[in-house]
């Protein structure tokens, strides 16, 4: 699985067109097959194409008369994404002898006409959301407060456009290093010096030195568990932009710790996810928080040094994992980082409460939790930092 699956809809929802073609030409399909084909594809993988058309066709017919529908149905509908304009004519023989008997093949045509017709209607959607930069205020106040679970596969793509233009300003510190400054709080005795030789032995004015300024150092550990799936890939799309001239380190987890600052440094964001794709290899594999943070203990440790850094944790808290282990990394990671700061999806509902074990020991040591559900959450996200780090310059 891969986490960039989101753009182009799921595996769930084209298997669910596809039968639904199927049960249009006449083959028998309920839902208990539809459950035993995502199984039995979630055993063989859908990696070799031949491995998924021999897993459905075992799922789906159990006629003699339906087995050529189902071939010529599953060569029309997963040979192209794009079906809306090429279904039909992929249906065409390619012999005299290859033609299908006509009534069978009337099946097929009147089956794929059904979802010709809804592909076309989804088709314009998309091309109206992708085109439309503008859009009138209705539809873009929408997608501000339209959570990411709930957006068609074109919408999701239009908002993680946007979502890379959000920006993020986290305050700042000053740092160990001086600089000449007019109302610094040192005497700058050397550039004193320099100066009385330039001017004859006349010293003009005082020059000071002040503590330059730096961005706070940012650490991000973000949850790919398949709960999070959209909002983990919206706030790593988010974060490659918005934190890009801070100094900063990202971390996925699921059942281990991945590092992802290699594909950080990458400027475009495809290659990122690409990237991010080829090194994460826990996609939807459940959540263990307390093993990561134990990994970042035993080997990322010097990331957390004079209590400067800012941790920011993107789950939903639903760990499976040992609530002790969670306990004990916690207070470690709290006790190096200047403010851990919980990001929560499911602070979208009104009556949200940490009753899962990971979330009760996260809300028990974060010092803040922020909801990141949508657009609107990610614009008040800068704001809400600076409120919580504010006591702590």
């Amino acid at each position: 699985m891969q986490l960039g699956d989101v753009r182009s809809g799921k595996m769930a929802d084209n298997l669910t067109g596809f039968a639904r073609a199927l049960r249009r030409a006449g083959v028998p399909v309920d839902s208990a097959r539809m459950a035993l084909a995502t199984t039995s594809l979630l055993e063989v993988g859908i990696a070799r194409k031949d491995d998924v058309r021999h897993a459905l066709e075992t799922v789906f017919v159990s006629r003699a008369q339906d087995r050529e529908v189902f071939a010529q149905l599953f060569d029309a509908y997963f040979r192209n994404p794009e079906i809306a304009q090429k279904l039909l004519s992929q249906m065409l023989p390619k012999a005299e002898g290859a033609m299908p008997p006509p009534k069978r093949r009337a099946r097929v045509q009147e089956a794929l006409t059904a979802v010709n017709k809804a592909a076309d209607t989804e088709k314009k959607k998309d091309i109206e959301l992708d085109l439309d930069a503008a859009m009138t205020a209705s539809d873009s106040e929408r997608l501000r407060h339209a959570d990411f679970q709930s957006l068609s596969a074109s919408e999701f793509q239009l908002v993680e456009r946007l979502a890379k233009q959000v920006p993020l300003d986290l305050p700042t510190i000053f740092g160990r290093r001086v600089g000449s400054h007019t109302r610094g709080q040192r005497l700058d005795w050397s550039r004193a010096l320099r100066d009385t030789q330039r001017f004859g032995g006349e010293l003009l004015y005082l020059p000071r030195l002040r503590r330059k300024p730096q961005p706070l150092p940012l650490l991000v550990l973000v949850d790919v568990s398949g709960s999070m799936e959209r909002y983990a890939r919206l706030m790593l799309a988010f974060l490659h932009q918005a934190t890009r001239t801070s100094p900063r380190a990202v971390f996925a987890f699921g059942t281990h710790l991945t590092d992802l600052r290699p594909a950080f440094k990458l400027r475009d964001s495809d290659e990122m996810f690409e990237l991010v794709n080829a090194t994460v290899d826990d996609f939807a594999g459940g959540t263990r928080l307390g093993d990561a943070l134990g990994e970042l203990q035993r080997d990322h440790k010097r990331l957390l040094v004079g209590r400067r850094t800012v941790v920011m944790l993107i789950s939903d808290g639903l760990d499976t994992g040992a609530p002790e282990t969670l306990n004990k990394n916690l207070q470690w990671l709290k006790l190096h980082s200047r403010r851990l700061i919980w990001l929560n999806p499911l602070l979208r509902f009104d009556a949200y409460a940490p009753l899962a074990r990971g979330a009760v020991e996260l809300h028990r040591h974060a010092d803040a939790m922020l909801a990141i559900h949508n657009l609107s959450r990610l614009e008040d996200l800068a704001q809400g930092i600076s409120q919580l780090l504010k006591n702590r310059m």
